[in-house]
């Protein structure tokens, strides 16, 4: 009896697979989802089985017919959380099973996946708001929210122009930080605003804090992939080192006194 797929359709399968699950992993989606989303796709291709192996850096895959075992490994690289992308991928997922895309429209849609970018301007503008309104929140005054809206909107801009710059990302933080902590406090320093509440100098550090990294981290130690979680820890404790250099760079630069 003759296979239903051929060993060409397979590669091209394993290799749709595989580009699903780098996509995933490249753009913040957890080990098991990454794992999950490849493995249905595979199967509704028509693979009998798909098995992958996923560390921080590399994914290895192999999709398997009648015994015969294809494996292919891709190298990743980290292109910022996005879920976006992860959205689209799933959509694609589901729509395969549902029959309503064949191998080709996988891969067309594969190729036209773009993450979603919100313009510079308005990423800016939510960020500034959202630190100054937890500024407010934690006891501040509309002096605080002042200083911490410009302040994190100034350091926002700056942490997406060294992105786009392809700044490693450590350095990166850390110069935000530096910006974020000497902007807060040289205008805490201001006759107009020398009786605003201290909170206004953590709150405007607040977007680099690495929640996504973390909570993935925890997820995935906590679904087996143990390697990953560990390796995505050990990157988020690093950008929260690279803050906390800066903020310290920057109070030692100014001789602030301190946040409370």
């Amino acid at each position: 009896m003759g296979r239903a797929i051929s060993q060409d359709q397979q590669r091209v399968i394993t290799r749709l697979c595989i580009e699903c699950a780098l996509l995933l992993l490249q753009h913040g989606a957890e080990s098991m989802l990454v794992e999950q989303l490849s493995s249905r796709l595979g199967r509704a291709l028509g693979v009998e089985r798909v098995e992958s192996s996923i560390s921080a850096n590399a994914v290895v895959l192999t999709t398997i017919i009648d015994d015969f075992c294809l494996t292919s490994t891709r190298k990743n690289n980290d292109r910022g959380i996005n879920m976006h992308v992860v959205t689209q991928m799933q959509h694609i997922v589901i729509m395969t099973e549902h029959k309503l895309l064949d191998v080709n429209d996988v891969a067309k849609r594969l190729a036209n996946i773009k993450p979603l970018r919100y313009p510079r301007w308005l990423m800016v503008a939510i960020v500034g708001l959202s630190c100054g309104c937890f500024s407010r929140l934690n006891g501040g005054g509309w002096d605080a929210f002042v200083i911490t809206l410009f302040a994190s909107g100034l350091a926002m801009y700056v942490r997406q122009v060294l992105t786009s710059r392809q700044m490693n990302p450590l350095i990166n933080f850390c110069i935000t930080a530096f910006v974020a902590t000497s902007a807060s406090g040289l205008l805490m320093r201001l006759p107009a605003f020398a009786g605003a509440s201290l909170v206004a100098m953590p709150a405007s550090v607040l977007l680099l804090v690495p929640g996504f990294p973390l909570i993935n981290a925890v997820a995935d130690m906590f679904k087996g992939h143990v390697n990953t979680g560990l390796a995505r820890w050990a990157m988020a404790s690093l950008l929260t080192l690279s803050i906390c250099i800066g903020i310290v760079l920057a109070m030692a630069v100014w001789d602030f006194r301190g946040w409370s």
